[in-house]
């Protein structure tokens, strides 16, 4: 898509966006020529701030070839927002409904259309402990095995430093630096004459993964974690984890009640020993005595 089809709305959100970024990060760019000079294609990027899709769309938008990103349905209904999603051309994502569908449909058809779709493979800011990218869904996969185009693998580094993952508050000074790298598209082939499985996907997701890591360990100067973190593996082990916690306190809590049973049947016993021991006055006596008095 070049520049003079980008339209008016996604102008007017450059002027919007652009000079508090401008002002906020200094700008370290690398890989531009690797994004797509005309036709569709998919980039996938890695995600470490709420404000990284800025920082990453004004790096897009600079190479003419502006991004439709995937966004909660919700967006598209707030007002001014909602007409700015809507007139950017965004693609809305339902979850969890009979349309969540829809969205991968659409990244298809605007693929076709020659445009670029941007994907968030992770689905969510990353919560590996130093940021590393975690994880992918296969929703780019499944888009990018279906229509066979480029697939530009996209990292970045320093919105994050500016608005920390889940953080609210930003940490303006020093000034920041948005690091974005572009890299060559990720080689799909040896998935095309397969047939698009599960597994399949989860295999051509995890190399798409790899190369967003590696790119990210280029501007890092870092190694990643030989294993990404996966986010659902970390939900059974916290399941597991609480499970034999509760195991653990619902035994607990019954050894308690044991030795509390316990103690007071001892108690008990010592009263009723303590009970047989102890002479009773005989009542004959006790009239003998009241009688010789």
């Amino acid at each position: 898509m070049s520049r003079r089809r980008i339209g008016f709305w996604y102008r007017l959100a450059a002027v919007i966006a652009k000079p508090p970024l401008v002002v906020l990060i200094k700008r370290d760019w690398r890989g531009m020529e690797h994004i797509p000079a005309d036709g569709g294609f998919i980039t996938a990027v890695n995600h470490n701030s709420h404000i990284d899709p800025f920082a990453y769309a004004h790096f897009q938008y600079n190479t003419g070839r502006v991004p439709r990103f995937l966004a909660k349905s919700g967006l598209f209904n707030k007002g001014f927002v909602g007409a700015m999603m809507r007139g950017t051309g965004q693609i809305p994502v339902y979850r969890e409904t009979t349309d969540a569908l829809s969205a991968f449909r659409a990244a298809i058809d605007a693929v076709d259309r020659g445009e670029c779709v941007a994907f968030y493979p992770e689905g969510t800011i990353t919560r590996d402990p130093d940021q590393w990218p975690m994880t992918g869904k296969t929703g780019a996969a499944r888009v990018a095995l279906q229509t066979k185009c480029p697939v530009i693998p996209v990292a970045q580094w320093g919105a994050n430093e500016l608005l920390p993952p889940y953080a609210k508050k930003l940490h303006v000074l020093p000034r920041k630096t948005s690091h974005v790298l572009a890299g060559p598209p990720v080689d799909l082939s040896p998935f095309y004459d397969k047939e698009m499985s599960p597994d399949v996907l989860k295999e051509a997701t995890e190399v798409i993964m790899a190369a967003i890591t590696g790119l990210l360990e280029d501007i890092r100067g870092a190694k990643a974690p030989d294993t990404p973190y996966d986010p659902r593996q970390e939900r059974i082990e916290q399941r597991r984890r609480t499970a034999e916690q509760t195991r653990q306190a619902q035994a607990h809590a019954k050894a308690e009640r044991e030795k509390a049973d316990e103690a007071k049947a001892a108690e008990n016993e010592a009263l009723e020993a303590n009970a047989e021991q102890t002479p009773a006055t005989p009542a004959k006596a006790v009239q003998e005595e009241g009688q010789g008095a």
